[in-house]
């Protein structure tokens, strides 16, 4: 079973406990996208959408994890703090690695250690197409939300014709209360800047590269 929020500002509470004594399963963010096939990533150029997140911690701290940040250093150890994140310890959020030309089934992948999830205030969830024009519809994209013992929760990509490269897809605000409430955003902006203005974020930018 899944839910899929329909339209922009939907949301739904996840229950931590549901199911279960304690809460203890990672929180799995996915983005799958369709590649472009066979014959498109032989003869052109396969969609490359990146998946990265905004993140506030309950100390104040935060700071933003993608593809950008971290492809200096591929391969990282998701037990030290990088710009890839960290999963044994602050900001428990580790991101699994860019998917470089669409050659994983599987997309790309953030995960939350359940033991951070006291420490963590909000996430912010964003896809941006690193190269070439903006085509939504031709991605095809799903991004979903897995938290053991709920049902996925899903926002459809694909429909848009916006011709800005970068959306914040979903925020996911973590409760005192032993809940998420994940939001359906599926807003466009020109670049990370303009939609760190939107959401109040704070941070400073410069240009980055995948080499």
């Amino acid at each position: 079973m899944a839910i899929v929020l329909e339209k922009s500002g939907d949301q739904h509470r996840i229950n931590l406990e549901k199911g279960c004594s304690s809460f203890s399963g990672e929180i799995i963010i996915n983005l799958d996208w369709s590649k472009g096939g066979f014959l498109k990533q032989m003869f052109g150029n396969p969609v490359d959408l990146d998946l990265g997140c905004f993140y506030e911690l309950r100390d104040g701290s935060k700071m933003l994890i993608d593809g950008l940040q971290f492809s200096r250093n591929r391969g990282g150890n998701r037990h030290q703090v990088t710009r890839q994140g960290c999963y044994d310890q602050k900001p428990f959020i580790w991101h699994q690695g860019d998917d470089r030309g669409g050659g994983s089934s599987s997309g790309e992948t953030i995960l939350v250690n359940p033991k951070g999830v006291n420490d963590i205030k909000r996430i912010v969830v964003y896809t941006f197409i690193f190269e070439g024009v903006a085509k939504w519809a031709e991605t095809n994209a799903v991004v979903k939300v897995k938290v053991p013992g709920n049902e996925d929760i899903i926002v459809e990509m694909g429909q848009q014709s916006s011709s800005k490269r970068f959306c914040a897809i979903a925020e996911l605000d973590f409760g005192g209360d032993n809940s998420i409430t994940v939001k359906k955003l599926v807003t466009f902006h020109d670049s990370h800047s303009d939609c760190d203005r939107q959401y109040g974020w704070g941070f400073t930018y410069k240009p980055g590269s995948k080499d």
